[in-house]
């Protein structure tokens, strides 16, 4: 009698070129081999690539989710680009315009006086380039009433609001209110591009921010976040997010009572280290409160020197990086960074030879969310005009796969798996035809 399977996927090719095929049941990997002698709904891979789905292991859902229905001002570069494509935007139902990706180098950091020169009426909130900033006109301060403000709030010396916020989210979502954006679009995208999971990592993740996140996407979800995060359905409690400010870091006493609070909810601890200053207090910081455990994480490793590689192996941290931002911002990099610093940037090859397990996300919103922008990054280390920032840092293709992926292409693992075609040509990007997740079709071309 034939083995039953729900689903055979057939004349498929593994990594290294060998013919494979897969028995799919109730959503788990039950059977690899040559070739399959079973029963069941059958899908001819055509000889394409099939191997375990991708996750972004560092992201922002709704910010991202936000995004797709705002105004893009990533490509403006002089104060006359912003204003026409602010003017050219569609406000959202609630009857605000939301603008990103706003690069200072434009006009500065614009307050409130100059952004009702751009764009006077509706209510306007644009985002910098960093994430860090919220910058507001008057008739979006007026909207917000100007009482009760808190101190993420700007204010000048008559003690007015200049419409600049910074690490504001939580407090500003809370205050305009409306729907939240939908993550219906988003999951689709990302299943497209083969995307099984991802790890939202908003520091400020809580009770609200899971009701709306989890089941809301096909794909599996982690959710970092504050320690109020429950665990509940849909979804994995992930690490409490730590944000350090290298500007404003508390005082180190504080943060060890805040990873010592961590540790009795049995929750790992992962920090915002963009700079060296923050990942210095973030490792001084773990070693006084009793060292890292298994789980906890550095998120961006920014700057990361040479000398340094070793204390993260022997901490065994995991450091979560994106290779995008050398395709995305390198060029910026290699104007702003001594020439000196570039190899310390966004390091990835060297972490791995040093003992350092290494992940991949793409900090979507402030990076591209398409996981293989960071996949040929990760092969080329190429910036957006063609140059090359730490050569060194490049991986092959097996190892730059890994850093996107949470299962092994083995049995008994779930079938959360894609089908895909990556050209040799680095110019070009991988393309997915067939996206499982727990052995259902999230996507198929």
């Amino acid at each position: 009698m034939k083995t039953s399977f729900d689903l055979i996927i057939r004349n498929a090719c593994d990594t290294t070129g060998n013919l494979i095929s897969v028995g799919i049941r109730d959503g788990i990997i039950a059977a690899i081999g040559p070739a399959l002698d079973g029963v069941g709904a059958e899908y001819d891979a055509q000889q394409q690539t099939l191997g375990s789905g991708l996750h972004d292991h560092h992201c922002h859902l709704l910010a991202t989710a936000a995004r797709m229905e705002s105004v893009d001002l990533t490509d403006c570069r002089t104060e006359e680009a912003v204003m026409a494509q602010l003017r050219a935007g569609t406000g959202a139902p609630d009857g605000w315009i939301r603008a990103f990706g706003y690069d200072e180098r434009a006009a500065g950091l614009p307050d409130r006086n100059l952004l009702d020169k751009w764009l006077p009426q509706p209510p306007l909130r644009i985002q910098d380039r960093t994430g860090a900033y919220w910058l507001l006109n008057s008739a979006a301060i007026a909207r917000l009433g100007e009482q009760s403000l808190p101190s993420c709030v700007e204010r000048d010396a008559d003690g007015l609001p200049t419409g600049r916020i910074w690490r504001g989210d939580k407090w500003l979502r809370e205050r305009i209110g409306g729907s939240p954006p939908s993550l219906s679009a988003l999951g689709k995208k990302l299943a497209r591009w083969g995307v099984t999971g991802v790890t939202d990592a908003s520091a400020s993740n809580g009770t609200v921010e899971a009701k709306l996140l989890a089941g809301a996407m096909p794909q599996r979800l982690v959710i970092m976040g504050s320690e109020e995060l429950p665990a509940g359905e849909f979804y994995s409690v992930g690490p409490v997010k730590l944000i350090l400010d290298e500007n404003d870091l508390p005082p180190i006493d504080q943060t060890v009572l805040r990873i010592g609070a961590v540790r009795k909810l049995n929750r790992n601890v992962a920090a915002h280290c963009a700079t060296l200053g923050e990942l210095l207090f973030y490792l001084e910081a773990l070693q006084q409160s009793g060292g890292a455990r298994s789980g906890d994480r550095i998120e961006h490793g920014s700057i990361i020197p040479e000398s340094m590689i070793g204390d993260i192996a022997s901490a065994g941290l995991i450091v979560v990086t994106q290779p995008n931002f050398i395709h995305d911002r390198g060029d910026r990099y290699r104007a702003q960074i001594d020439e000196f610093e570039l190899n310390d940037l966004y390091r990835l090859g060297s972490l791995l030879r040093g003992g350092v397990r290494v992940l991949g996300g793409s900090d979507a919103p402030y990076g591209d969310i398409n996981p293989w922008i960071g996949l040929r990054a990760a092969l080329d280390r190429r910036t957006r005009n063609g140059t090359v920032i730490g050569a060194g840092e490049a991986v092959d293709r097996r190892a730059a796969l890994a850093l996107y992926q949470n299962t092994r292409l083995a049995v008994g693992a779930p079938a959360d798996l894609i089908l895909y075609s990556w050209p040799e040509d680095t110019n070009k990007l991988g393309a997915v035809s067939l996206t499982l997740i727990g052995g259902n079709i999230a996507w198929q071309a």
